[in-house]
């Protein structure tokens, strides 16, 4: 079974001219042309369609869907992973709804509104489960405690560096820079600094969050969102800067 170029893209809520350029890509390839030049469609780019949809919901480039398609060989396993984040999603967006719905009702009704309530769904310990997976209890605890005792403004400042140092390197990266050069490990020592509130920064923990930002969408975008590799450029500077400065 196959469909026209028109048909998939009505049904994908897209463009015939959008899938044409990611044919030009070689991110979705037609399963054949035919004589009149249009394009079909088979079950295999049907599903592939599917994965190109949901990294770009959660805001991979084109080029960075790419690399993640080609190494991604196994499709029944990264439909898993893709179903896995959507379902994630899905809850905390639940919890949201029915915070806000609480809130709605109280609210109308004068009733008196409890933390728990309003708030479920807005907090940052959903990643709770996964830093401990990661490097343990310990990690958690001490950094939500962390965390908690800032104030809003001391908050807003932390995201600000981050996001200070993430546009530094991006910038670094386009000029061409090696990852060993003496501007990037200085803007690789910034970042470790900025680690070092919540946690504490060792060799081995520098190195192992650099490869996260390769292998992990969620940092991958956040890098990658204005010039495709720049995770992979971070990764590498934050790797000489751990083998040369750093200690477990």
């Amino acid at each position: 079974m196959e469909w026209s170029i028109q048909d998939i893209a009505r049904r994908a809520g897209t463009t015939s001219r959008t899938l044409r350029h990611y044919d030009d890509l070689g991110l979705l390839v037609p399963s054949r042309v035919g004589a009149n030049g249009y394009r079909y469609y088979g079950q295999d780019e049907l599903v592939r369609l599917q994965r190109i949809l949901l990294l770009r919901q959660l805001g991979l480039s084109l080029p960075a869907i790419a690399e993640v398609l080609a190494g991604q060989r196994e499709t029944a396993a990264a439909l898993r992973t893709h179903l896995e984040l959507l379902e994630r999603e899905r809850e905390r967006i639940g919890r949201q709804i029915a915070a806000v719905r609480t809130t709605l009702d109280k609210t109308t009704r004068g009733e008196r509104l409890m933390p728990e309530e309003v708030l479920d769904g807005f907090d940052h310990t959903e990643y709770e489960q996964e830093v401990t997976e990661r490097w343990g209890r310990d990690a958690y605890v001490n950094g939500d405690r962390w965390w908690r005792s800032l104030t809003e403004d001391e908050k807003r400042d932390f995201k600000a560096e981050q996001a200070a140092i993430s546009a530094d390197f991006a910038s670094a990266f386009r000029a061409g820079k090696a990852p060993d050069d003496d501007t990037v490990q200085d803007i690789a020592r910034r970042h470790c600094d900025w680690l070092s509130g919540p946690v504490r920064v060792s060799r081995s923990y520098v190195i192992g969050l650099g490869e996260l930002y390769v292998a992990d969408p969620r940092f991958t975008t956040l890098y990658d969102q204005h010039t495709p590799g720049t995770a992979e450029f971070v990764r590498d500077a934050l790797t000489v800067y751990a083998e040369r400065h750093l200690t477990d």
